[in-house]
C-alpha cells in the first residue's frame, strides 16, 4: 500500500466559458466537481498503475461531506480523511475554451485545531504499519504549524517508510532538514528554494540541505534527478498540448511507483516524465491519457549527467 498526505485537500470545481472576458458577465457552458488536492490526484494516478493507495489529511463541513463522496464513487481509492470542524476549501478553475487558457481560484482551507491534529497524527502513525511508501504533498491549511512536513518525515523515517515530500516555501525549507528520501519541486520551487535558476546546481544544493534525492520537474523539458549515486535527465520526444494542471502530482506517482517496484533512476525517470506526459492530454488532474503514456514510455530521452565532486 502507498499511502497519499493531501492536509489541505479540495473540492475541484471546474467552469468552462467559451471566452472569458473580465468585468463582464460570463456564462458557463459546463461545470464539473472532483476530489482535489495534490495528493488525491497521486493517490489516482498510482490506482490507475495498478498499486493501492490509501488518502489521509482533513476533510470538514459540507464541502469536505461533497468530497468524500465523490471519492466514494472512485472505488480505486481508499478514504482514510480525518474529520474537521472546519469546512474543506473550494478551487474553482475558469477555463477559457476560446484559448485553452485555465484562471484557479484557491481558498485557503479550514483551520486545523490542536485536538484535530493530534487526531490526525495518531492515523497517520497507524496507516505508516502498512505503508510501502508516503507521500506528503500540498499546501498547508491555517493552524497547522509550517514544520509539520518535518514531523511528518521524522515520524515515518522511524517506522521505516520511504518519504517523497513535494512541497514548497517554507515548508519545503524545514521538511528537507527531516532528510526525506525524496523531494520533488518544480523549478521555481528549487530556485525559491536555493536562489540558483540552474537546475542541475539548485537540485545539487537541495540534496545538501536533507533530502537523500532530489527530482526537480521542468514544465515541458521533463524531470532532472539528482541521488547519491549520480544524476539524470529526462526529456519528452515531443511537447504535448493540452492543460497541465496535476502533470506534478502524476510524476510523483510515477516516482512512487517506480520507487516501490525497485526500478533502476532511469526507468523511474521515463515513467514519471511520460505520465507527466499524458497528464497535459487528460480532462482532469489525477488522470492520464493512457494511449499517450504507453507512446511516451519508450520514446522519453533519458540522459546522464557527470557526477559532481
Amino acid at each position: 500500500m502507498i499511502l497519499t498526505v493531501t492536509l489541505n485537500a479540495a473540492l475541484d470545481i471546474t467552469y468552462r466559458v467559451p471566452r472569458l472576458q473580465p468585468h463582464s458577465t460570463n456564462r458557463v457552458t459546463e461545470v464539473s466537481e472532483r476530489p482535489g488536492g495534490k495528493g488525491l490526484n497521486v493517490a489516482r494516478v498510482l490506482t490507475a498503475l495498478g498499486h493501492r493507495a490509501v488518502a489521509t489529511g482533513f476533510a470538514g463541513g459540507g464541502t469536505g461531506d461533497a468530497l468524500r463522496s465523490l471519492l466514494a464513487q472512485e472505488t480505486s481509492v481508499t478514504d482514510a480523511l480525518v474529520p474537521v470542524g472546519g469546512a474543506t476549501r473550494r478551487t474553482v478553475a475558469v477555463v477559457d475554451e476560446s484559448t485553452g487558457d485555465t484562471t484557479q481560484l484557491n481558498e485557503p482551507g479550514p483551520v486545523v485545531t490542536p485536538a484535530e491534529w493530534d487526531a490526525f497524527m495518531s492515523t497517520y502513525r497507524e496507516l505508516l504499519t502498512g505503508a510501502q511508501a508516503v507521500a506528503l504533498c500540498g499546501s498547508l491549511p491555517p493552524g497547522v504549524p509550517v514544520d509539520v512536513y518535518a514531523r511528518l518525515t521524522r515520524a515515518a523515517r522511524t517506522a521505516g517508510v520511504p518519504v517523497l515530500l513535494d512541497t514548497s516555501g517554507e515548508p519545503l525549507r524545514r521538511g528537507l532538514a527531516a532528510r526525506p528520501d525524496l523531494a520533488k519541486p518544480n523549478a521555481d520551487e528549487l530556485a525559491a528554494l536555493t536562489g540558483s535558476t540552474e537546475p542541475l546546481r539548485a537540485a545539487r544544493d537541495a540534496r545538501r540541505r536533507g533530502a537523500h534525492t532530489v527530482a526537480a520537474s521542468l514544465g515541458a523539458d521533463g524531470m532532472l534527478v539528482v541521488t547519491t549515486d549520480g544524476a539524470w535527465q529526462a526529456a519528452p520526444p515531443r511537447r504535448i498540448a493540452g492543460n497541465p494542471t496535476g502533470a506534478g502530482d502524476s510524476a510523483v506517482a510515477g516516482l512512487l511507483s517506480g520507487l516501490v517496484e525497485d526500478l533502476p533512476w532511469p526507468a523511474r525517470l521515463a515513467r514519471a516524465v511520460a505520465l507527466s506526459a499524458a497528464t497535459v492530454r487528460a480532462p482532469a488532474a489525477g488522470e492520464f491519457d493512457r494511449g499517450t503514456y504507453e507512446e511516451l514510455l519508450g520514446r522519453v530521452t533519458v540522459t546522464e549527467h557527470p557526477v559532481a565532486a
